[in-house]
């Protein structure tokens, strides 16, 4: 399988997620947002250890992490509420 059809997919999730933020479609903070940040994290981690490049994995590692950690925070406010 071609690299390529994981990390594209992954790379257009998170510019998607960006771009409806920079033009208010889409709140940073909502769940859609933030699942399309873990998804496309997902696919890049991947992509990112079939071209064996360590600093890829470890930033979208990072991205990974604090974008699971925001939805636990999202989903944790939404039930106190």
């Amino acid at each position: 399988m071609d690299p390529l059809l994981i990390g594209l997919p992954g790379m257009v999730l998170i510019l998607i997620a960006f771009v409806l933020d920079e033009f208010h479609k889409l709140s940073v903070d909502s769940k859609s947002s933030i699942l399309m940040n873990i998804a496309g994290s997902v696919l890049l981690i991947i992509y990112a250890y079939t071209l064996d490049s360590i600093p890829f994995i470890i930033l979208n590692l990072v991205w990974f992490t604090s974008a699971t950690y925001k939805l636990y925070d999202t989903v944790k406010d939404r039930k106190s509420k």
